[in-house]
C-alpha cells in the first residue's frame, strides 16, 4: 500500500505505517508481531516486507512487538542511542540497530526522515516528518508540552499525526492514583485536546489535508470529546480541515497517495 495509515494508537499500543512504491516502514512496534501481522494484511501488506522500524522513545507501548520482528525478520531498527539502550535494557535483545542523532535528517531509500525533540518522560524521545514525493509527514505524540522547535518542524505538512491525549477535567474527576494524575497533565506527559489544537491553529496552512487525533486516553477522553474540542478551537478559515481519530483497537482510516 502506498499511503499512511496509524495501525493502533494509545497506552495498550503504537504503530503506523508508511508506505511508497519503493519502501515500506513502520514508525514504532508498540503491538504484539502477530497483531502487527494482522493489522497490515488489512491494508494488504505482508509484514515480512517491512525494511525499517522508526522507534521514538523506549516504552513498551511503542516497542513490545520490536524483540519478535527482530528475531524473526531481522528488521533494522532506527533509533537516537540513548533509545536503543533503552530498547535493549526493556527487552534484553540486541537488534540490528541504525543509529540516528536527535535533530540530524537522514535518508532511507526514497524517505527524508527528521528525527526532532519533544518533551516526554523517557530518555530521548523524538518526533519525525518524513518527506517522499512532494509529500510531508508528521508524526508528533507521546509529548507534554508544545515547544517553537515542534511547531517549526510541523510547518508545512500535508498529513499530520498528533497527540490529543486527554480533557484535563476527565483526568481530575477520574479514579486514578494522583501520580498518574501528575504525570500526564505535566509537562513532561501528554499534550490535551486544547494543547492539540493550539498547535494546529498555530501550524495551519492550506495545503494541510488530513489530521489524525492520536494517542487518545481510553479514560479521559473520547473520540467525540476530542474532535468537537479540536473542531471547536479551529478559527473559521480552518473549520473544513479534515479531523479523525487514530483508533487503538483497529486500524485507522487509510489515506493514500
Amino acid at each position: 500500500m502506498r499511503g499512511f495509515c496509524p495501525l493502533a494508537s494509545g497506552s495498550k499500543g503504537n504503530s503506523i505505517y508508511i508506505g511508497t512504491d519503493r519502501t515500506r516502514v513502520l514508525i514504532d512496534a508498540g503491538l504484539s508481531a502477530a497483531q502487527l501481522q494482522k493489522r497490515l494484511s488489512e491494508l494488504s501488506v505482508d509484514i515480512s516486507t517491512i525494511q525499517a522500524i522508526l522507534v521514538t522513545h523506549e516504552h513498551t507501548d511503542h516497542i513490545l512487538g520490536l524483540a519478535s520482528l527482530a528475531e524473526r525478520f531481522n528488521i533494522p531498527i532506527f533509533a537516537n542511542a540513548e533509545t536503543a539502550q533503552g530498547i535493549c535494557s526493556a527487552l534484553h535483545i540486541r537488534p540490528r540497530f541504525k543509529i540516528f542523532t536527535t535533530g540530524e535528517p537522514f535518508e532511507f531509500s526514497d524517505l527524508e526522515i527528521h528525527p526532532f525533540s519533544v518533551p516526554h518522560d523517557t530518555l530521548d524521545p523524538v518526533a519525525f516528518t518524513v518527506r517522499t514525493g512532494g509529500i510531508k509527514l508528521g508524526v508528533c505524540a507521546d509529548l507534554g508540552h508544545v515547544t517553537s522547535l515542534i511547531r517549526k518542524q510541523l510547518e508545512g505538512c500535508d498529513y499530520l499525526y498528533v497527540e490529543a491525549n486527554h480533557e484535563p477535567s476527565m483526568v481530575h474527576a477520574s479514579a486514578r492514583p494522583q501520580v498518574y494524575k501528575q504525570r500526564v497533565l505535566g509537562r513532561q506527559g501528554h499534550l490535551s485536546n486544547e494543547e492539540c489544537a493550539q498547535l494546529l491553529v498555530s501550524i495551519y496552512h492550506s495545503g494541510l489535508k488530513h489530521v489524525y487525533l492520536a494517542h487518545l486516553s481510553s479514560e479521559c477522553n473520547t473520540p467525540d470529546v476530542a474532535l468537537s474540542m479540536v473542531r471547536a478551537r479551529l478559527i473559521p478559515d480552518q473549520q473544513e480541515l479534515s479531523l479523525s481519530v487514530a483508533y487503538q483497537d483497529r486500524i485507522s482510516a487509510k489515506l493514500l497517495f
